[in-house]
């Protein structure tokens, strides 16, 4: 019989017990949104792969989940990009370089690049989805030559609310890939496509049974999304979403976000719309 003891020595700490890290960078992309880059105090990397999330956590302030923004390519820290909308979201903005965070994880089912080398691919990001997603993008693009052609297409609501966009720059002068972004409400300074991200599929010419699309966004935006894609003869297993918004613990303990027998902490957050199409309140 296993003692309680032994129990407690089989659990991994990291899943529960936050490691301190420091902030390295930041930057304020907009009003609401800033970029961090982390490194763990004991020079180990975090050793997570794309699509995968931490919970980070400020004394006094709370733990909640966050996307890992970066790609395992970019070195041993990592970086995230975050909403002020909450108190331990607020308390992170008000933080400097240098100051002190904890960090459990990383947590969940990652996105299956390795298994995708030769393929094209399609990455759909709307409003903040492009923080998740830009994990596998960097993945793709520092393993070009092992990937067929690649499409990222970007939507936001208004100019902006556009992130990383010294990125954008580059991807729209790179030959190797197809850019394309566009505003739902544009301002006078806006000169590029308007509308909702479906209206830059017609302008995309892909392959549908060569293709996989990664797909991260507000949940109206999937609905939508998966409609076109299909019309345009993706099959759903080759359809990827991710439903981090719903997380909270990170270990499948609290039930947050439990959808009938699916944990998204554990199971997910990224899943093949196969997986998810006969479960209706994975999109509301």
């Amino acid at each position: 019989m296993i003692t309680q003891v032994e129990q407690c020595s089989l659990i991994e700490p990291e899943l529960y017990v936050p490691r301190p890290a420091r902030i390295v960078e930041k930057e304020d992309f907009t009003s609401l949104e800033a970029y961090f880059r982390l490194e763990l105090e004991d020079g180990k990397p975090l050793g997570h792969q794309p699509g995968q999330f931490v919970e980070v956590s400020i004394l006094g302030y709370g733990e909640a989940p966050l996307s890992i923004s970066s790609s395992p390519t970019q070195g041993d820290g990592f970086e995230l990009c975050v909403r002020r909308m909450g108190t331990l979201t607020g308390a992170l903005h008000r933080l400097n370089v240098g100051d002190r965070v904890g960090i459990r994880g990383p947590f969940g089912r990652p996105v299956p690049v390795e298994k995708w080398k030769g393929e094209d691919l399609l990455f759909v990001a709307g409003g903040l989805g492009i923080i998740p997603l830009r994990s596998s993008i960097h993945y793709v693009l520092a393993k070009r030559k092992e990937y067929g052609k690649v499409y990222i297409l970007y939507g936001v609501k208004s100019p902006e609310e556009f992130l990383f966009r010294a990125e954008l720059e580059e991807w729209r002068h790179r030959d190797d890939i197809e850019y394309l972004e566009t505003v739902d409400k544009p301002d006078p300074s806006w000169h590029g496509h308007t509308g909702v991200i479906t209206t830059l599929f017609p302008e995309v010419d892909f392959d549908p049974k060569a293709t996989t699309a990664v797909i991260v966004g507000p949940p109206v935006m999937y609905k939508f999304v998966i409609l076109a894609l299909r019309s345009r003869g993706i099959a759903d297993e080759r359809m990827i979403v991710s439903l981090e918004r719903r997380m909270k613990c990170g270990v499948g303990k609290c039930g947050h976000c439990q959808i009938n027998h699916k944990y998204v902490c554990q199971d997910g957050p990224t899943f093949t719309y196969a997986e998810l199409k006969t479960l209706k309140e994975a999109f509301s």
